[in-house]
């Protein structure tokens, strides 16, 4: 081929240029700082997850990378980072005309997702507080409690029967603390009160330490837990006790609940303080010659101390450190940017991004497409990398082939130059990771993934086990698409894909055959009175029954809907086939509507 102008010349050169320029061991040396101890695991509101956004910043600036919003790298937007006691705790109940104050921390203590509010009322015990359709179990029946304290036991009946409906020793999700919480206020409940089934666990009369929270509280209702002793004072009232509640309900399966005597009154208040910090994004862009640009991205946050979302509990306030989630995506932006920095300028340009927030719900990548630094119209393409640095015998998942209409002839050209196996996969535009929000807005995306392992969300997740040259070879790959993508005459349009609905989940009650699918895509970012939809996957249920993006649903079968937990339990609540009624606010307008639920797959 005869080379006739420099432009045409350039192009030829970043289309062969030698990918050999990534650096392994500059790639791991990036791992390791980011995971280093001194990081104390990334976490979203800490001073060390603004330690690694700096360093992430001042590496482009040493690059000669300028920030992509003008004078700062950073972005910023508010999470809530901690949660802590107020000073408006309080608890106290009177019976015979006696009363009792409790003290907060040693007699009750509220969760740290409680509502904030005072509250008085006549209590009703619920057993566990389930109500479990696919079990034809429900401690609700039979009983009232709209407006009432309500009191319920920790974990699920037949806890150690092999043979219960309830899995025996494996918990569903209905032990899930959030979930009672929901379903308690779809009863109507004022408040819960929450009492351990000592019983079973002998250790457990002692009320939990109040923690931190990462992440909005729950708008429902006052949550709080008190000790066993005070539970089974206000049970012997009606000649009652929790062990032997305890033991009727194991026997048979069916509920012990009753109203307790209208002579036993509690009062309550709970003021849980909620901080709220601005958190950055970082952002790079190196300028093509057209406004047009790729996106290269990863998220740099991990679980901090592992209070939240730790796959090792038991090892909470350890360094959680996150080497491969998601040190190692982080390290592959970074070795790409140097490697583009020393590449001549392509027709788009590359807008290189780093999130915060992901491991709370993708809250840095829905921050940055709600307020976006650049146009997203003018965004190409966004290529993910969420955990790349340990790839075994050769293969890596590379989702989203079919999200873009030249996507396929691309990555077949690239796969072909590559000793790594790409298993590619033309659904995969949502997903776990932070290229869903770009999905939404239908820009065309590409997940790289080297997939889980033991020590994901664990405090073994170290650099040293990261395969810095099987993640550089990866990264050459990488560099070779987007080098495609920035240099192509005709951009990709965006295609939506028939993603897969969500998979029952093993040892749920979904695994056996139950378990609704809606097929709304939630906007994690905090909406007053409802439950925002970011995107509705095609041919579902939601989008049979006209729901589209940014709609926000306030109500689904009849219960008030205030937030994504809600929805999930009224969603789960629900069967296969049920038609149900669905009201939605859509540019200030309430809209009701009807869908007819189908089954995961």
């Amino acid at each position: 081929m005869r080379i006739t102008t420099l432009a045409a010349a350039c192009v030829l050169f970043r289309l062969t240029a030698p990918a050999a320029e990534i650096d392994a061991g500059r790639y791991l040396e990036d791992v390791k700082t980011l995971a280093d101890p001194a990081m104390k695991g990334r976490l979203t509101g800490t001073p060390e997850l603004e330690k690694a956004a700096k360093f992430l910043a001042a590496r482009y600036e040493k690059l000669g990378i300028p920030p992509a919003g003008g004078k700062s790298y950073f972005q910023w937007y508010d999470v809530t980072t901690n949660a802590r006691m107020g000073k408006g705790n309080a608890l106290k109940w009177t019976a015979t005309g006696q009363t009792h104050t409790l003290e907060p921390e040693k007699d009750f203590v509220p969760f740290n997702f409680s509502m904030n509010g005072n509250v008085a009322g006549k209590v009703v015990f619920a057993g566990y507080g389930i109500t479990a359709p696919e079990y034809h179990y429900d401690d609700y029946a039979g009983i009232d409690a709209k407006d009432k304290v309500v009191m319920i036991l920790r974990h699920e009946p037949q806890e150690f029967d092999d043979k219960s409906v309830f899995n025996g020793k494996v918990y569903t999700r209905h032990a899930q603390m959030e979930a009672k919480a929901v379903n308690a206020k779809f009863h109507g409940a004022r408040a819960v009160i929450f009492v351990s089934d000592a019983a079973n666990h002998s250790d457990a009369d002692q009320v939990e330490k109040f923690s931190r929270n990462v992440g909005p509280g729950f708008r429902g209702v006052p949550f709080v837990q008190v000790r066993t002793e005070t539970a089974d004072q206000w049970l012997a009232l009606a000649g009652r006790n929790l062990k032997d509640i305890m033991a009727a309900i194991d026997k048979d399966l069916k509920p012990e609940s009753f109203d307790l005597p209208a002579s036993l009154l509690v009062e309550l208040g709970v003021d849980v303080q909620r901080e709220v910090k601005r958190v950055p994004n970082v952002c790079a862009y190196l300028r093509g010659a057209t406004d047009e640009y790729i996106i290269i991205g990863a998220h740099y946050d991990h679980l901090g101390l592992g209070e939240q979302f730790s796959m090792a509990p038991s090892m909470a306030g350890t360094v959680h450190p996150g080497a491969d989630d998601n040190a190692s995506g982080t390290a592959g932006v970074l070795e790409l940017a140097r490697w583009f920095k020393a590449q001549p300028q392509g027709k788009r340009g590359i807008l290189f991004l780093n999130f915060s927030g992901e491991e709370l719900g993708l809250l840095g990548s829905s921050a940055y497409v709600s307020n976006p630094v650049l146009p997203l119209d003018k965004a190409v393409a966004m290529l993910n990398m969420d955990m790349i640095g340990r790839i075994r015998d050769g293969k890596v998942f590379l989702s989203g082939s079919g999200t873009g209409s030249t996507f396929k002839s691309i990555l077949e050209e690239e796969k072909a130059k590559t000793k790594l196996n790409l298993d590619l996969s033309e659904q995969g535009g949502y997903g776990s990771s932070d290229h869903t929000s770009f999905t939404t807005k239908q820009i065309p995306v590409l997940f790289f993934f080297s997939g889980l392992h033991a020590d994901y969300h664990k405090p073994s997740d170290t650099a040293d086990k990261i395969d810095a040259q099987d993640a550089a070879m990866l990264l050459e790959v990488i560099a070779g698409i987007s080098t495609r993508l920035i240099e192509a005459g005709e951009r990709p349009q965006f295609v939506r894909t028939a993603d897969p609905r969500p998979q029952a989940v093993a040892g749920s009650s979904s695994s056996s055959g139950y378990g609704p699918y809606f097929g709304s895509i939630p906007d994690m970012s905090e909406v007053p009175g409802g439950f925002r939809i970011s995107d509705v996957r095609e041919n579902s249920p939601a989008a049979k029954a006209g729901l589209k993006s940014g709609d926000i649903i306030f109500e689904f079968d009849g219960k008030p809907i205030g937030n994504l937990m809600d929805f999930t339990y009224a969603l789960r609540a629900k069967k296969p086939g049920d038609a149900v009624t669905v009201k939605y606010r859509r540019s200030g307008q309430e809209i009701e509507t009807k869908a007819t639920l189908e089954q995961r797959r």
